[in-house]
């Protein structure tokens, strides 16, 4: 699942966002806490050199989007966010052309003991 080239990297580590994505009726009633990684792909040459934020992507208005869509979101399965959030993303920053995002559940319901349970999906942009 290696990127076709290797882009640089604009990430946010460990977001944490209070939402209501879940199949059980409680989770959808309660809400629950969850944590989201971004990483984008994109060349920061430009930016590097003119030293303008224009010519990156600025981190508040990504995790202003992952906050945003965690408000909204309602569905089933936290799958369902970061498809939609990576969408979110190529649609708002044209210079992004590779987009990870983890999303972990910390108080997933499992009878057992566990730090997080959650997801990771990569997306390159559809040229």
């Amino acid at each position: 699942m290696g990127m076709s080239r290797r882009w640089d990297e604009v990430f946010l580590e460990g977001i944490e966002l209070f939402g209501y994505i879940g199949v059980l009726p409680e989770e959808k009633r309660d809400g629950q806490t969850f944590y989201v990684d971004v990483v984008l792909g994109l060349d920061l040459r430009q930016a590097g050199r003119s030293d303008l934020l224009v010519h990156t992507v600025n981190y508040a208005e990504v995790f202003g989007l992952a906050e945003q869509l965690m408000e909204e979101a309602r569905c089933d399965l936290i799958e369902t966010y970061a498809e939609q959030l990576s969408e979110e993303i190529f649609s708002y920053f044209d210079a992004v052309h590779a987009v990870r995002v983890t999303v972990r559940k910390p108080d997933a319901p499992i009878d057992g003991k566990f730090k997080a349970a959650g997801i990771a999906i990569y997306r390159e942009r559809e040229e």
